[in-house]
């Protein structure tokens, strides 16, 4: 007999079902030489778990090779509960410990926290829930989403801003917050992300992340109330280090296919959301928001290049210039945001064609302005307004085509992103 806990609408995941009895959740406690701070950690997650959680659960309590007592305490505590497990590892590491567990375990969602508890465990259902659901495929608490009340040092706040900072900007990450321990994951994402994880420390969650985004998953952020252990162990600075490393690594496994990110997001991806429109593609009302933005930003930088050459040179060879180069960008950022194709497989072909769709632009508005001196001495802001115009025109000339011609032939499953 099964049950299912919960029930939703179709978002490309379905509700986790169980046979009755089993655990629904896994809880992973990760813990190295943790013997003073390990069984007030399990009592009050253990009670927690059995007065807030309707579903059978596990906790698991992860020794990663520690030296000192925590051995002994975990598994006096295992034969105290019924629900408490010990694994033990013989050698460190918080990514080991969490690929051992999940790797293995029967529950359906997955989850880690830390052992000092230092996140608020009101969080844990909002965490938990969409995973149920199906809604999400991972979920994260996060110290600096809106509505986190966090507690802690300014070297500290510091430190974890700056290395979100680096992550979006070296890695696009769009999730806000990589290194809290507080995350949840579904069993049978899990099972497809983890042979592909590489570090075995502190940059796990990084990494899980990351490969999560490029797959197509959903991320969940829970704002949390976290407040900082002074007593914590970790070595910022070998961390900092450890992790700075991960992300040159990551980097280039990603540009190089090393990591199988498009034959992941075949396989775990979320299907496009059908759009209720009659006569609208399910991707064009996506498309057209996204082609906007490229469209005003390439627009502005166009405007800027026009007025800086205008100043030396006519205004044909300015409008030449000017679009030629933002046709390029926008050739380029119109290939990755609004059509969602990604790699260097053809690019150039893309750009060619582009150009292409750049000339018949670059006559529009050639055009408009060899029109506009035949008909009077235009100043410089008459020459401006007829260009906007007829970019305008251009711009709805160069989506038709780029949708219909230049990005036409590609897979489906590329145009998520």
């Amino acid at each position: 007999m099964t049950t299912a806990i919960l029930s939703g609408a179709d978002t490309g995941r379905r509700p986790v079902i169980v046979p009755d009895g089993s655990p629904v959740l896994d809880v992973v406690i990760p813990v190295y030489n943790e013997e003073n701070d390990l069984e007030p950690c399990i009592r009050r997650l253990h009670a927690h778990l059995a007065e807030q959680f309707p579903y059978p659960f596990r906790i698991t309590v992860a020794d990663n090779a520690s030296t000192d007592g925590t051995l002994r305490v975990a598994e006096r505590l295992s034969r105290e509960f019924d629900a408490v497990e010990v694994r033990h590892l013989e050698e460190k590491g918080r990514g080991r410990a969490l690929r051992a567990v999940w790797s293995t375990s029967d529950a359906p969602v997955l989850a880690y926290m830390d052992v000092d508890l230092s996140t608020d465990l009101a969080a844990l259902g909002p965490l938990i829930a969409p995973l149920l659901s199906g809604h999400s495929d991972l979920a994260i608490g996060s110290r600096l989403a809106r509505g986190a009340r966090v507690v802690r040092g300014p070297k500290r706040e510091f430190i974890s801003r700056c290395y979100n900072l680096i992550l979006r900007g070296t890695l696009a990450a769009r999730f806000s917050d990589a290194q809290c321990g507080f995350k949840a994951i579904r069993a049978d994402v899990a099972e497809r992300l983890l042979p592909h994880i590489q570090d075995t420390g502190w940059f796990f969650d990084t990494e899980l992340l990351v490969l999560a985004q490029k797959t197509g998953l959903r991320i969940h952020e829970v704002p949390v109330d976290w407040v900082d252990d002074p007593d914590s162990s970790v070595n910022i600075i070998a961390t900092a280090t450890a992790d700075l490393k991960g992300i040159a690594r990551l980097t280039k496994a990603t540009l190089t296919g090393r990591i199988p990110i498009s034959g992941l997001r075949e396989q775990l991806g979320r299907a496009p959301i059908q759009v209720q429109a009659p006569g609208v593609a399910p991707s064009l009302v996506r498309q057209l928001v996204r082609f906007a933005a490229v469209g005003v930003a390439s627009t502005v930088a166009y405007l800027v290049l026009f007025l800086l050459l205008r100043t030396f040179t006519g205004a044909q060879v300015a409008n030449l210039v000017a679009l030629l180069v933002t046709a390029i960008g926008n050739t380029a950022l119109n290939r990755r945001l609004t059509f969602g194709i990604r790699g260097r497989e053809g690019a150039g072909l893309h750009q060619f064609q582009g150009l292409i769709v750049f000339g018949l632009g670059l006559a529009l508005t050639s055009g408009a302005l060899a029109l506009l001196h035949t008909m009077t001495a235009p100043g410089l802001a008459l020459e401006i307004t007829a260009l906007v115009l007829a970019n305008l025109a251009a711009t709805v000339l160069r989506f038709l085509l780029l949708r219909g011609w230049v990005f036409r032939r590609r897979p489906a499953t590329e145009m998520e992103s």
